[in-house]
């Protein structure tokens, strides 16, 4: 691994990918590039520069373009900046049906942006997503690792209130 990449993945983030490369056979490390994905943009308030795929490819010594391609697939990954808190809404069928087109309005009202966008003061990012699997409680939003489910504007604002 260059010095250069080395410096950009800390030794929390390498520590943490070895525990999941760790997990797969020695010859199929890079069967970890999801987490160390994940690992590697946590520790950039959120978000994948080039830079950070690079270091993690050749970490797990795989082709970059490889890298790229499950960063730039998966909706959890992001290729630019993205608020403090990034709300992702689902909007599939089922939390259609149960009203996920009001939970979009409410938030996009209260927090001034539409979906795609972050606030002016870098606090909330809007984020549609596809199916985060929790049908039965819809209409939901994931912040960070938390599920919200069968929300209602007034939970929506008082799980935003608590937020920092």
């Amino acid at each position: 691994m260059s010095m250069e990449n080395n410096t950009l993945l800390s030794e929390a983030s390498r520590a943490d990918i070895d525990r999941w490369v760790a997990k797969y056979p020695p010859e199929q490390k890079q069967s970890a590039v999801m987490a160390a994905l994940r690992i590697a943009q946590e520790q950039n308030d959120g978000w994948l520069t080039r830079e950070l795929i690079d270091a993690v490819a050749e970490y797990l010594e795989m082709e970059p373009i490889a890298a790229y391609e499950v960063a730039s697939f998966y909706s959890m990954y992001e290729l630019s900046p993205v608020g403090k808190h990034k709300i992702c809404i689902c909007t599939n069928i089922s939390c259609l049906l149960r009203g996920s087109d009001e939970v979009v309005s409410h938030l996009e009202d209260r927090l001034g942006i539409k979906l795609g966008e972050t606030t002016a003061d870098g606090r909330f990012t809007l984020k549609e997503v596809e199916c985060l699997g929790a049908c039965v409680n819809a209409p939901m939003f994931q912040i960070a690792r938390d599920y919200h489910e069968n929300l209602t504007p007034e939970k929506i604002d008082a799980i935003l209130d608590s937020l920092d």
